[in-house]
């Protein structure tokens, strides 16, 4: 009984084809040997798809014409950057920014008057109308209305805020309200 030859020790046999194929399909010489090294460890991780009796060399062109046109799909999807110039331009907000914000937030908020924190939680927060805050805080509604101007003005003071500019964009929607409810309120 004659066990039958390993198909792996006829590889190197079939790397000479290999690597004209690859000349023809990259025509390139370094693409070439990349092109047959890439096809030679996906043959050898992959060995145990292999049927004995088969054919090893179509088996092993089949793998590196798909290898290569694999490469060749990704690569269109791919922007070449030798310079960098694409990459510098990317960036990701890093996902800390919104507590970083909120803290700051905090810091802002803490500083107010008792008054004007209170009439933020109320209208903002809490979203109670003008006449509902100014109720539960025994004041007139002008004067709610005046605090929580005021409360809203400072804390952008506080948090160096331009007109328009919302530094609180990630942050949950309780604090934006704290920030721009009364706004909407006073419309």
């Amino acid at each position: 009984m004659t066990a039958e030859p390993d198909p792996r020790d006829e590889i190197a046999e079939h790397l000479p084809s290999l690597r004209a194929f690859a000349m023809s399909l990259t025509r390139n010489s370094a693409a070439a040997d990349d092109l047959v090294q890439e096809t030679i460890l996906k043959a050898w991780s992959k060995f145990d798809k292999f049927q004995p009796g088969t054919n090893l060399r179509a088996w092993l062109f089949t793998i590196q014409r798909n290898t290569f046109y694999s490469e060749r799909r990704k690569r269109k999807r791919e922007v070449p950057d030798p310079d960098g110039h694409f990459s510098r331009n990317l960036s990701e907000k890093p996902a800390h920014d919104a507590r970083l914000a909120f803290g700051d937030f905090m810091t802002a908020f803490d500083s107010l008057s008792p008054e004007h924190r209170e009439v933020l939680v109320l209208v903002g927060a809490e979203g109670f109308s003008y006449e509902e805050a100014a109720e539960t805080m025994g004041v007139a509604i002008g004067t709610v209305k005046s605090r929580a101007n005021r409360a809203r003005v400072r804390l952008a003071e506080l948090l160096n805020l331009g007109d328009g500019e919302n530094v609180l964009a990630e942050v949950d929607g309780a604090t934006l309200a704290v920030v721009n409810r009364g706004e909407a309120s006073a419309a």
